[in-house]
This record gives C-alpha cells, sequence and structure tokens, in this order.
C-alpha cells in the first residue's frame, strides 16, 4: 500500500499518528507498563511507611514488610494522585489524538503556531525546573521545593517530547531525544511521588498519635521489666509464684505493628517522651483485648 504523495511528486511525510506509535514502541521496550506500575506501587508503599513508622521512631525495614506488602500499603494514599494522572494521560491523548487530525487538515498553519508555543512553553517550564533544581543550596529548605520542581521538569519535558511527536516531519534522531524526555518524565514522577509518599506517611502518622485508642489494646505478660517512662502505661507485679515465668503485667499500651515474630507497642496515649516497645513473642505472654463497645 503506497502513501499518498503532494502535488510536486514528492513522497509525502509519515503521518503522525505513525510516528507517536513508533514512539511508544521504543518506549515499551526500555520500560515495560506493568513493571513501571508495581514499582510506583512499592516506591509510595515504601516511602510511605517509612515516613509514618519514623514518627514513631521506627525503621520501617525492622518491620520486616515484604514488596507485596509494601504495595498493598499503596493504593490507598496513592488513590488521588493516580486519578490526577490518569485525567492527565486522557486529557493529553485527546489533545494529541485532535492535533493529529488538524495536521492533515487543509491549513495548519494557526495550529502550527499553537505547537511553537507549546514547545516554547515546554522549554521554558523545563528551564524553570533545571534552575531550581540547581538552585537546591538557596531553595531546598522551602516546603514546596520537593513537589514543584519536579512538577516543572515533567510538564517541561512532557510538553517537549508532545511537540516533536506533532511535527510532520520524519523522526529520524528525534527519537531519541523523546525517548530520552519521556525518561525524564518517568523520573520526575517517581521524586513526585516519593514527595507525596512522605507527607502521605507523617499525615497519616499524626492521625494515628491523635487518637492511638483507635489502635488495638494489647495486655502483655513479661519475665523481665520493661521500665516504662509514660505514665498511661501501668506496670503491676504479678503474684509469686515457683512455677510462674511472667513478674511482670502491663496495660496502656496499642499495638502500632507486627512483624518478624515481635510486636511494636505505644503508649495509649501520645507524649514527646514516648516510646515504642519492642515485644519478642517467645519472651511475652499477649492477649488483646476486646472493644469496649457492648453488640
Amino acid at each position: 500500500m503506497t502513501q499518498d504523495t503532494p502535488a510536486t511528486g514528492q513522497p509525502g511525510p509519515p503521518p503522525p499518528a505513525a510516528t507517536l506509535s513508533q514512539v511508544w514502541s521504543v518506549l515499551s521496550t526500555v520500560v515495560a507498563p506493568a513493571t513501571l506500575v508495581t514499582a510506583l506501587l512499592f516506591y509510595f508503599g515504601y516511602v510511605s511507611a517509612r515516613a509514618q513508622f519514623a514518627y514513631f521512631g521506627l525503621d520501617v525495614d525492622a518491620l520486616g514488610y515484604s514488596t507485596q506488602e509494601f504495595v498493598m500499603r499503596a493504593p490507598q494514599p496513592l488513590l488521588v494522585p493516580v486519578l490526577v494522572l490518569l485525567l492527565a494521560t486522557a486529557g493529553l491523548t485527546w489533545l494529541n489524538s485532535k492535533i493529529r487530525t488538524r495536521l492533515r487538515s487543509a491549513d495548519p498553519q494557526p495550529l502550527r503556531r499553537a505547537l511553537t508555543t507549546t514547545r516554547w512553553a515546554g522549554a521554558v517550564l523545563l528551564a524553570a525546573g533545571l534552575v531550581m533544581l540547581l538552585a537546591y543550596s538557596a531553595v531546598g529548605t522551602w516546603a514546596l521545593y520537593p513537589l514543584i520542581t519536579p512538577a516543572l521538569l515533567a510538564a517541561g519535558s512532557g510538553l517537549l517530547a508532545l511537540s516533536a511527536t506533532w511535527q510532520p516531519a520524519p523522526m529520524g534522531h528525534r527519537r531519541t531525544t523523546v525517548v530520552l524526555l519521556v525518561l525524564v518524565v518517568v523520573a520526575s514522577v517517581f521524586w513526585v511521588t516519593a514527595t507525596i509518599a512522605q507527607w502521605s506517611g507523617t499525615g497519616q502518622a499524626k492521625a494515628v498519635a491523635r487518637d492511638l485508642t483507635s489502635l488495638p489494646a494489647v495486655v502483655i505478660d513479661t519475665p523481665e521489666a520493661l521500665i516504662p517512662r509514660d505514665p498511661t502505661v501501668v506496670e503491676t507485679t504479678l503474684p509469686p509464684d515457683d512455677d510462674q515465668t511472667y513478674r511482670f503485667r502491663y496495660r496502656g499500651l496499642r499495638l502500632l505493628a507486627e512483624g518478624r515474630d515481635r510486636l511494636f507497642l505505644v503508649p495509649e496515649q501520645w507524649s514527646s517522651a514516648g516510646s515504642t516497645y519492642v515485644i519478642n513473642f517467645d519472651d511475652a505472654r499477649v492477649r488483646f483485648r476486646f472493644v469496649n463497645d457492648p453488640p
């Protein structure tokens, strides 16, 4: 099947649709969509959990969560960013379809001016992102820096990549440029994801700390004293018995997390002097109390 040629007899340029399809084919071989989504979910879940448990003085790696557990923790806080990303992608796809249609129209000149504007807008946004990146020592303490900077880089690179695929001329060496720009967008998305995940994790931790009684209540018996320093943790000495292994009972504790045969417990009221207690299952007798809400 031959391609239509203009009146001059010279071969016409390939339609932009074919160009975009070729670029997508190349990108799919570099970054598989399923792999990218899984990596994004894991990264978000890990960074969010790390920020959440760091608020209580814990290193998330001590919990021993698997990759699957981190992925399962991601959907709820990642829902809003994913919806925004999907809507933005849908909008760009619709815009791309409109541009391709108009480029094949009889008078694409006004649209070409719009494409020039898009290209310049992308260059300005990308330049602004690079300036923010290089000026980290001066503006790195700005609270919105880790969100604004990658957003500028992603928006600028995305606009430049789209404007390149909209050009009716053959791609040639521009295909490599487009792929690199899209990879910048992917890296920026991970940066934005890390920022949102950290904010989300810290926000969840503070929400839990405001009402620690929402966590499961725990009563533990131990052979040795925990030496609690929180007034809400009540220590009781059990009656002496030669057959009794456990000597102390503690109330006023809540289950923060569980991992690797260990319980991570916190006092049921937050205080700046509070601590997270790490209890091995083999070293304590554990009971979980019912919720005080009669059926």
